[in-house]
């Protein structure tokens, strides 16, 4: 075996499994292009002089193309979300995007408020194990007896703890986020606010979910998931906050850009323009609502009772007491679907059991899949279970 050998074999797996975790998804041949290209040979350390008041430009020479070519990035995504925001598309994944978000506007010991991960959260919004809760105070919101964020508790934590920032954005939460709330709790507790959009980013792209851009004062994704494209990270600020940012990713927690990530990123924006595009985000919604749909008939218990996006949680702590979702999990990949356990409101399991598992149909619906697809695929899914 060599590392061919082990890509060919993964590329199989890709090819035959159905994909199911809502974080993943399937890049267009472009994307593969750009970041396998000469680009990863590029050391472009520092930024585009042009863009950035007061930079001091790259540190290397020879970087004339690549100026442009993040010039451009950065123009096509502020077109794909119709926004005036400044953005930084330097970040080499979601969780250093955040992490960067956090240090340009807090110190070490300020308090967030955000969705705890049990609830829907990520990792990166507070985690105890994670950089986020190891340096900052984290207070979270919970959510309704339904699985919905409560507004109200939002409010009355914001109240009472005055966060230095207001996070919205989860990694498991399958209905709208009212980002209105959440910008009129923020100004009224003086806090920033933040949203995290890696998981709905496309479907904001395509006006399929209300968008943040007008009322968070930051904002950051990922490139994949939803958008489907290259693996990375994207953050978005009101232009007063754009030098706090800048600094806060190079050289706050970065050195130099992956430039052939960022010729990625650019192809990626370049497609979510499309109107083939918004078709297929309307398309994975339909796949979703269909698929979730068809668990509810079949008698199983869905987290909020139903999903407005890309992704819905199955909880089987009533309908399989036995079952765990890793043990779930774990037998759909011997029949070659791939899903991931998730943690539900008011989990009793640990984690790394969870008494949930989480489906998504971007990824899918990539492949082709119509309504009906992601119904069929439903019932196997149950007839699997019942098996177990």
């Amino acid at each position: 075996m060599n590392t061919f050998d082990y890509i060919e074999l993964e590329k199989r797996r890709q090819q035959n499994n159905i994909e199911l975790i809502a974080s993943e998804n399937f890049v267009s041949e472009n994307v593969l292009k750009a970041v396998g290209s000469c680009l990863t040979n590029k050391y472009a350390e520092g930024y585009p002089t042009e863009r950035y008041s007061g930079s001091k430009g790259r540190y290397y020479g020879g970087c004339e193309v690549v100026n442009d070519l993040e010039e451009y990035c950065c123009l096509k995504w502020r077109e794909v979300f119709s926004t005036d925001y400044h953005v930084n598309v330097q970040p080499h994944s979601g969780s250093s995007a955040n992490l960067a978000a956090y240090m340009s506007v807090l110190s070490p010991g300020d308090t967030i408020l955000s969705m705890d991960l049990n609830n829907g959260g990520h990792l990166t919004h507070g985690s105890s194990v994670n950089f986020s809760g190891r340096l900052y105070n984290m207070v979270f919101y919970g959510v309704t007896s339904e699985g919905y964020i409560d507004y109200e508790d939002v409010a009355k934590k914001a109240a009472e703890n005055k966060p230095k920032l207001i996070l919205a954005g989860a990694s498991a939460y399958s209905r709208i986020i009212d980002f209105e709330r959440f910008g009129k709790i923020a100004a009224e507790n003086g806090a920033y606010f933040m949203v995290d959009m890696a998981h709905i980013a496309g479907l904001i792209a395509a006006g399929e979910h209300p968008s943040p851009f007008g009322i968070a004062d930051i904002i950051t994704t990922t490139t994949h998931k939803t958008l489907r494209g290259t693996r990375g990270g994207l953050i978005f600020c009101k232009p007063e906050l754009a030098k706090k940012v800048d600094s806060a990713i190079f050289p706050g927690t970065q050195g130099g850009p992956l430039m052939h990530i960022i010729a990625g990123k650019a192809v990626t924006a370049e497609e979510a323009c499309s109107n083939e595009f918004k078709e297929y985000i309307k398309q994975v919604v339909k796949n979703t609502k269909a698929m979730c749909d068809e668990f509810i008939k079949m008698g199983y218990d869905i987290v909020t009772g139903g999903t407005d996006n890309h992704l819905f949680l199955v909880d089987l702590s009533r309908t399989h007491p036995r079952l765990s979702g890793k043990d779930v999990q774990n037998e759909l990949d011997k029949h070659g679907i791939t899903l991931n356990k998730n943690c539900v409101p008011g989990e009793k399991r640990s984690p790394a059991q969870a008494s949930g598992v989480r489906i998504g149909c971007a990824a899918m619906t990539t492949k082709g899949w119509k309504e009906e697809d992601a119904i069929s695929c439903a019932k196997k899914i149950n007839e699997i279970i019942s098996a177990m």
